[in-house]
């Protein structure tokens, strides 16, 4: 039966969950999957999110699909392996989840009134899920920011849990004015510290332009990401600009390419109009 719904390309979520228990199987699993626990697989399992976005920004639906399900298999991945532990089954994962939306939406799945705006909404969001921490036992403010996040999605997050007990600026004109100190700080730090001190300083500074996205409501993952794409499209741009000419950046020089580069940008700019 196993074998006939693994081989079912109608079998949905039953199909996959059979799938990994088969490359898990001690004695007919895969080498290399059965070697893997939940710290292996913790890297895949962000890589594929990060690949989820990416498909998103490309508006690639195909392959978001495919980047979907490998998303999917991840959180297959490890609720088998939580499985095996006897921890919880991939069941349990879905029913907690499924418990968790219909709690933190009573004004679609309970009594309360579907009457709200969207920044309402987000307020009791964050106190039902204050709640939820709370009854976790989580008693600081910042408990259960995720360490694992990626750097600059974490400092947003801390940042957003110190503002909800008052510890923000008021205004983006106090952050941009923290801006200009950490930049002056950073400059003072190269020229008399420690690289340590250095890497310190500019860890502040970076800290200070995470405050500023969100104070000016930007997404600075997806903003970064955008300037590594714009980045990679304009080199390219170089890069094939040379080619034509039967050479590499490496025979080329900085104010050629910079030349070159300001075509791209120049591009860019046109596409935007």
């Amino acid at each position: 039966m196993a074998d006939d719904l693994i081989h079912d390309p109608a079998g949905g979520i039953a199909r996959l969950l059979a799938i990994m228990a088969r490359l898990r199987d001690p004695e007919r699993g895969c080498p290399w999957d059965l070697e893997q626990d939940f710290a292996t697989i913790a890297p895949y399992t962000i890589e594929e999110a990060y690949e989820v976005a990416d498909a998103i920004d490309r508006q690639d639906w195909a392959d978001l699909k495919g980047e979907l399900g490998d998303l999917l298999f991840q959180s297959v991945f490890h609720a088998q392996m939580a499985a095996e532990r006897g921890l919880f089954s991939f069941d349990d994962v879905a029913n907690a989840m499924s418990a968790k939306m219909v709690a933190r939406h009573p004004h679609v799945f309970g009594d309360e009134s579907r009457d709200k705006s969207p920044d309402q909404q987000t307020v009791d969001w964050e106190r039902l899920k204050a709640a939820e921490r709370a009854g976790r036992a989580q008693k600081g403010v910042l408990d259960g920011v995720a360490l694992g996040l990626p750097a600059l999605l974490r400092a947003v997050k801390l940042q957003k849990r110190a503002a909800r007990v008052g510890f923000d600026w008021p205004d983006d004109g106090q952050v941009l004015d923290k801006l200009t100190e950490e930049i002056a700080e950073l400059r003072d730090a190269r020229a008399t510290l420690s690289q340590d001190d250095i890497t310190e300083e500019f860890g502040d500074l970076l800290f200070v332009m995470a405050n500023l996205a969100r104070h000016w409501n930007i997404d600075a993952e997806a903003a970064l990401r955008g300037a590594n794409a714009k980045f990679t499209r304009r080199f390219a741009h170089i890069e094939a600009r040379l080619a034509a000419q039967g050479r590499s950046p490496a025979q080329s020089d900085l104010s050629e390419m910079d030349a070159l580069w300001n075509e791209a940008r120049a591009a860019d700019r046109r596409a935007k109009q």
